[in-house]
């Protein structure tokens, strides 16, 4: 007797394919013994009629379970449960006192100080309008020929080196890529010694941060500035001094008179999109040389820069090796991918491998292999291109929506990006607007995170134009100035 296609139900919200959740399901039900071997499955038309798809769908998942020997063919007889499936260890149940009384605040270092978190929840492409910064449009996204990069890194050719603990090497076409066409367009020249591949910009800044502050101290950072670079701070126990940035950035002058370690986001400052101008940069390194300190570069989204041409990377003009200068592929590739890179003095590359070595010896091969083939084939340009035509229109429309709607100051971004930091009329709680809004599916990202402690701030917002659709964007102003005008008016 088959087994009944009843006990097969497709989970919800799943974003697989109908074949890999069929392949998932049946796979499940064998490992975890609700299907014993030699039992046989139901047909193929049986399972298609109950789960609502095609035949063809279900007899493709049911070879590839075949192929992974959870299944066996019998001609014309049907697919069987295998004597050889896969199984999960059977473990002894004998009850247990999960409360061991063990003190964990006690025992753990330090705890990690609770700070206020960018406001954005997780279903958020459930939302009509997304103004929400760092996440992809898939529409814009070149599956096809990642699919295909991703194919061509796991084939034979290739497959026998990625399997490799390659220890704390990075993978070299990757490595070459990026010193060869990446860096280049920044004005940066580097040798592979001054290179190594991270997981994303995060993982860099909590490397740096962690060879570095400890011997520097006196560590300042702009204001408002990246909410993730603020945690790293708090988990080292380090208090930083916070410099205010204006319309063109950090001001140098503004510096305090004795620091080590300077970390600045000059070409999109983050969060208020400002691009710091020549002069000032020339006057940062200036003071970094006099007063002998370090300088951290966060290069995020300068490939996104479709009013004017970047200016020159900090890193570019620096001739003493004191910028340590960060990127990643997160805005431009795909934010999931987690790859980033840093590029500084082979002195500090090489402690910095050796902690990466540590904790995760490198990031996983084939990744760095897929995106070296998706670089060198041209893909990476071509989707770039795509994007900023996109975000030029989309940055547009909302151009014309904020000057008409006069829903706040915008905070000038000179090249370009895919944000704008808006200050909010007099009055307004933008904490509070944001959860107003989300009851009419309008997501927005009060500026609260961004602010240091010591100067609060709960006037500012940002929206971003890099995962709305762009026949939204209008309608979805359109709410926020009108959650706006009553806020006044209830006030």
């Amino acid at each position: 007797m088959p087994i009944p296609p009843e006990i097969f139900l497709l989970p919800h919200g799943s974003t697989a394919t109908l074949q890999q959740q069929i392949q998932q399901i049946v796979a499940d039900a064998i490992v975890t013994g609700r299907c014993s071997p030699g039992e046989r499955l139901p047909s193929s038309r049986r399972l298609a009629q109950h789960l609502g798809v095609s035949r063809i769908t279900v007899t493709l998942a049911y070879s590839d379970l075949v192929s992974n020997e959870y299944l066996h063919a019998r001609g014309g007889s049907g697919f069987y449960v295998s004597e050889n499936a896969p199984r999960r260890p059977a473990y002894d149940d004998a009850p247990h006192d999960k409360a061991t009384g063990i003190e964990w605040q006690r025992r753990l270092r330090k705890g990690i100080p609770e700070r206020d978190d960018i406001l954005r929840p997780p279903n958020w492409s459930d939302y009509r309008y997304p103004f929400i910064y760092g996440q992809s449009d898939t529409d814009l996204f070149d599956h096809a020929n990642w699919r295909k990069c991703a194919m061509q890194a796991m084939g034979r050719k290739d497959f026998d080196s990625l399997t490799r603990d390659t220890y704390q090497q990075d993978d070299p076409l990757l490595v070459e890529y990026i010193l060869r066409h990446i860096l280049p367009r920044r004005g940066i020249h580097a040798t592979p010694d001054e290179l190594i591949v991270t997981m994303g910009s995060q993982n860099a800044l909590w490397m740096i941060a962690h060879l570095l502050l400890d011997q520097s101290p006196r560590t300042v950072v702009e204001n408002p500035c990246y909410p993730g670079l603020r945690k790293i701070f708090d988990q080292k126990g380090v208090v930083v001094t916070s410099v205010d940035v204006d319309d063109d950035g950090l001001p140098p002058e503004d510096l305090p008179r004795e620091c080590d370690l300077v970390f600045t986001t000059p070409s999109h400052q983050a969060p208020t999109n400002a691009t710091m101008p020549l002069s000032r940069r020339k006057a940062l390194l200036e003071r970094a040389e006099r007063d002998d300190f370090l300088v951290v570069e966060d290069d995020y989204e300068f490939e996104i820069s479709f009013l004017r041409s970047p200016s020159p990377a900090l890193k570019s003009m620096d001739r003493q090796g004191r910028v340590i200068y960060v990127s990643s592929f997160s805005k431009s590739i795909f934010p999931g991918l987690r790859l980033g890179y840093i590029v500084a003095a082979p002195e500090l590359i090489r402690e910095v491998r050796r902690l990466r070595s540590v904790v995760l010896r490198h990031p996983p091969s084939h990744l760095q292999r897929t995106t070296a083939y998706f670089l060198s084939l041209g893909h990476f340009d071509s989707q770039l291109h795509r994007m900023t035509r996109v975000y030029a229109q989309r940055r547009a429309i909302m151009e014309k929506g904020l000057q008409d709607l006069g829903i706040g100051r915008v905070r000038p971004g000179a090249s370009g990006g895919s944000s704008f930091w808006i200050e909010a009329p007099p009055g307004i709680d933008t904490s509070n607007l944001a959860m107003k809004l989300r009851g009419q599916s309008v997501l927005i990202e009060p500026g609260q995170a961004f602010f240091a402690r010591r100067s609060p701030d709960t006037s500012h917002y940002r929206l971003a134009y890099s995962t709305i659709p762009t026949n939204r964007i209008q309608a979805g102003m359109e709410l926020i100035a009108a959650a706006l005008s009553s806020t006044r008016r209830g006030a």
